[in-house]
């Protein structure tokens, strides 16, 4: 399975046209549906954004094939002319960066955080593999697209008057987050650490999650892009979540003591919240079932 490398020829894909909004001055954000992939979707499901410095556009996330890839960048070139200087990935997950190929040619730098190499090695496969099988030939031209550069803590972009400050988180979401802060404007693009309206996805740890919410209270955002759902008000974004993140942490820890299966715990916790999230019933179970496996060690 190949990953390319930055100077990789890009796929010629049509592009549909990506509707955007621009919730601040150069700041433009394509909002995904809460929806699974599927071929009248073809990956976009995700939220992505590109911000515009003076020098040249940072792109934050692409899309969950090179389609939307393709529908990404023609929505940026309809705003401006400027270089693609870094495509920034959010995490691996396919919705988030399937869409790179479709940038291969501009040249970029590809970034994300220092462990995403090795979770698109592990992991990239078998996602490629699924979206061939799912969209069949609305798949073409989607091929992995590793970092080229790779953060550590904080690191620091220039696009231009024009600063962004990425951050790379601990296990939470998943091993590899990566935030996006947009100084000028004080939005921050949060990735999958925040779901909105889609039911939050715990595929790194709980308590980890638990904890990045915490601190991302900490940061001077005025404005907040989730990875899935619409942005709204800062920190008040990260209520729900938190409440049905700390729910399931509270009764998978009950369950586990009442000595409760993991079959059990799936059929007992929290189901209730069916009617508060969109793909409650695609994802709560996993939840349940992630969150089991990381708590039954505390016993």
């Amino acid at each position: 399975m190949r990953i390319f490398a930055a100077l990789a020829l890009a796929p010629t894909v049509a592009a549909a046209s990506l509707a955007l909004e621009t919730p601040a001055p150069g700041v433009y954000v394509h909002y995904g549906r809460h929806d699974v992939t599927t071929i009248d979707n073809r990956g976009d499901i995700a939220n992505l954004g590109f911000i515009v410095g003076s020098r040249c556009v940072a792109v934050i996330d692409t899309g969950g094939s090179a389609a939307v890839g393709a529908a990404l960048r023609a929505a940026i070139r309809r705003v401006t002319d400027k270089p693609v200087c870094y495509v920034i990935n959010t995490h691996v997950h396919p919705d988030h960066v399937f869409g790179n190929a479709a940038f291969v040619d501009d040249r970029p730098q590809f970034v994300g955080h220092a462990r995403m190499p090795e979770a698109l090695a592990r992991r990239g496969p078998h996602y490629l593999n699924a979206l061939r099988r799912d969209l069949g030939t609305a798949a073409d031209g989607t091929e992995l697209v590793a970092p080229t550069l790779t953060v550590v803590g904080e690191t620091r972009l220039d696009l231009g008057d024009r600063a962004l400050t990425l951050r790379a988180w601990p296990t939470a979401h998943t091993d590899h987050d990566l935030t996006v802060f947009d100084e000028a404007s004080a939005t921050l693009f949060l990735g999958d650490l925040v779901f909105e309206g889609h039911l939050p996805v715990v595929d790194g740890n709980l308590r980890g999650m638990l904890a990045a919410i915490e601190e991302l209270k900490r940061m001077p955002a005025r404005l907040a892009i989730p990875g899935h759902g619409r942005a709204v008000r800062w920190p008040e974004v990260m209520d729900a979540q938190q409440r049905y993140l700390q729910r399931l942490l509270i009764e998978v820890k009950q369950a586990i003591a009442a000595k409760r299966t993991l079959a059990q715990a799936v059929e007992t916790v929290g189901g209730d919240e069916r009617d508060r999230w969109r793909l409650f019933d695609v994802f709560h179970r996993r939840n349940v079932a992630a969150a089991y496996a990381e708590l039954e060690w505390d016993e």
